[in-house]
């Protein structure tokens, strides 16, 4: 849940909130918990107050207002929410230069997937996060911000305005992997020592077919099994796998 007046953010969750009062407790502008959690945070409240920020124990009721979501788990922290940054030239040629891999995501819609996508891109450290400028793309809120279980202080996100056009800068720069259900190329084949870029697609329709054009090669998860089972895995389960799968090019 969003205040846009405020340019506020509820984050709710235990390991959610624990991870913004670990790495960054001054992006907190007001702080609410109910009294099962005030030992768990006594700290964070003893350091709001030197910095004379508002904090208080409330009702599970209010909590739930005050996130729009029964899934707090007794805490709620409000935080500046600035907009995304916009990706540039310069970023993009840091990554080259340190060979960081990145991730972007072709109008992935479900808060809770683009949340356990990022939890699971900052267990493997893959900081960089791209998403596209598109009504179709979920941005960062409440519910992806709990789903990523404190992942969202470990990555960056980026917007950009088009997949197709970005991922063809980056041609000859960054090995572009695009992800296909039906592609022959197995993710556990990929071997580059060009830093990578992972192209997750739609939940429902993949990847658009201009995003694919742009990639160098497509692949697939292949099921170990030869039953009735789905033909692909969710999003984020699939993210977990290849991000696995292309950090072991490194061993």
């Amino acid at each position: 849940m969003k205040n846009k007046l405020k340019k506020e953010l509820a984050v709710c969750g235990f390991a959610a909130v624990k991870a913004i009062e670990s790495s960054n407790p001054d992006k907190i502008t007001r702080f609410y918990f109910s009294s099962e959690r005030a030992s768990q945070f006594s700290k964070l409240c003893k350091y709001l107050a030197s910095k004379k920020t508002p904090y208080n124990m409330v009702d599970v009721k209010d909590l739930e207002k005050l996130c729009a979501s029964v899934h707090h788990q007794g805490v709620v922290a409000m935080i500046e929410q600035d907009e995304i940054p916009l990706l540039d030239k310069d970023t993009t040629n840091e990554w080259l230069h340190k060979k960081e891999d990145a991730v972007l995501l072709d109008r992935v819609g479900n808060a809770n997937n683009l949340g356990a996508i990022v939890r699971s891109a900052a267990f493997f450290g893959i900081k960089n996060i791209v998403i596209p400028s598109d009504e179709a793309q979920s941005s960062v809120t409440t519910s992806s911000y709990r789903v990523a279980q404190g992942g969202m202080e470990y990555v960056k996100i980026y917007r950009i305005g088009d997949s197709a056009t970005f991922l063809h800068s980056l041609e000859g720069k960054m090995l572009r992997v695009g992800t296909d259900a039906k592609a022959k190329t197995k993710v556990s084949e990929i071997r580059s020592s060009k830093p990578i870029i992972i192209v997750l697609g739609n939940e429902e329709n993949g990847l658009s077919k201009a995003v694919k054009n742009e990639c160098d090669v497509l692949v697939s998860i292949p099921s170990p099994v030869h039953l009735s089972t789905p033909d692909s895995l969710n999003v984020a389960q699939a993210s977990s796998i290849i991000f696995y799968e292309i950090k072991k090019r490194a061993d």
